[in-house]
C-alpha cells in the first residue's frame, strides 16, 4: 500500500492529540513517549522506516478519541467507578471513527481501535482473536501500558521500571503478545528505553511538582528564568537552568485559566512531521 501524505494535514492530526492529551493534567508528554517507545521497539524488531514512521505517528495518536470523554472523567482525581471506565473506553471507537474518513486513515487507525485488545481476545472494543490483531497495535499497546505504570497519577505515583516491566512479563500471552514484550524488556534492561522513561521531549526530563509529583512538562523554547506552572495544582515556579535540566523555584503565584489552557506541544509534532516523507509505503 502506498500513501500520498499531506504534512499540513498530519500536523493538523497530531495538534488535535496533542490538544486532548492536554486536557490532563497529569500525561504530560505521554503521546511523545509512547510515540518513542512504540519506535524503539519497532526498530528493534527490524521492520522498514516507512513501518516504524507508522507506528510512531500511531503511537502519537493512539488517544486521540479521548476528546470525547468528559472532562469530569478525564480528570478525575480517584479511581474511576465502572460506569465511568465504560465511558473511558469508548475513546478506541470515538477515534476510530474521528479518522475513519481522513486521507491519512490507514497510518494510524489499527493503533487507535486496536491497543486495548489483549493477546487472549479479551480487550475492547472488538475482543480481536488473535491472529487479527494487527502489529501496529500490539506494539503501541506495550508501550501505553508501560508509560502508564510508570507515569504519576493523582491517585498513585508511578511504578519503577523494573516493577513496570515485571507487570509486562506476568501478562505475557494474556495482555500482550509475548514475543514483543521480552524484545522490549531486552530495550528497558540495557538502559534503551531511559532517555524516554519520565521524559516529556528529547532531553526533557519531567519536573517534580512539590505538591502533584513528577507530571510538568518544559517545553524546548523555555529558558533560565521563566515561569512555569504545575498544570493540575497552578503552582507557580521559576525555572533555572541548572546543567542539562532545570530546578523549579516555587513562587507565591497561581495560574489563571488562560495559563492552564490546553496547548498541544508543537516542537515534538513539528520534529515528527520533519520525519515522514512524502509517501509512505506500508
Amino acid at each position: 500500500m502506498q500513501i500520498d501524505i499531506n504534512k499540513d494535514m498530519l500536523r493538523t492530526l497530531l495538534v488535535m492529540g496533542g490538544v486532548v492529551e492536554a486536557r490532563d493534567p497529569y500525561t504530560g508528554g505521554h503521546l511523545w513517549r509512547v510515540s518513542q517507545y512504540a519506535k524503539r521497539l519497532a526498530t528493534r524488531l527490524g521492520l522498514s522506516k516507512d513501518e516504524i514512521l507508522q507506528i510512531t505517528i500511531g503511537g502519537f495518536l493512539h488517544d486521540l478519541g479521548k476528546v470525547g470523554v468528559p472532562d469530569h472523567i478525564l480528570r478525575k482525581t480517584s479511581a474511576l467507578s465502572p460506569e465511568e471506565f465504560d465511558v473511558m473506553k469508548t475513546h478506541t471507537v470515538v477515534g476510530a471513527e474521528i479518522i475513519q474518513q481522513h486521507p491519512l486513515s490507514a497510518v494510524a487507525h489499527d493503533a487507535i481501535r486496536y491497543h486495548h485488545e489483549r493477546f487472549d481476545g479479551s480487550g475492547y472494543p472488538d475482543q480481536l482473536p488473535l491472529g487479527e490483531l494487527p502489529l501496529s497495535a500490539r506494539v503501541v499497546a506495550i508501550a501505553d501500558a508501560f508509560d502508564a505504570m510508570t507515569s504519576t497519577r493523582a491517585y498513585r505515583r508511578g511504578m519503577s521500571k523494573t516493577a513496570a516491566l515485571a507487570r509486562l512479563q506476568a501478562a505475557k500471552d494474556v495482555q500482550f503478545d509475548a514475543e514483543l514484550v521480552d524484545h522490549f524488556a531486552a530495550l528497558a534492561t540495557k538502559g534503551g528505553l531511559d532517555e524516554i522513561l519520565l521524559h516529556s521531549d528529547e532531553n526533557i526530563p519531567l519536573l517534580h511538582c512539590e505538591m502533584c509529583g513528577p507530571i510538568i512538562a518544559v517545553t524546548p523554547d523555555k529558558k533560565d528564568g521563566d515561569i512555569i506552572h504545575c498544570p493540575s495544582c497552578g503552582t507557580e515556579y521559576r525555572l533555572h537552568l541548572m546543567a542539562d535540566t532545570f530546578a523549579l523555584e516555587p513562587r507565591p503565584g497561581k495560574a489563571s485559566a488562560a495559563e492552564l489552557q490546553p496547548k498541544a506541544d508543537h516542537h515534538s509534532i513539528d520534529d515528527l512531521v520533519r520525519q515522514v516523507p512524502s509517501v509512505l509505503k506500508l
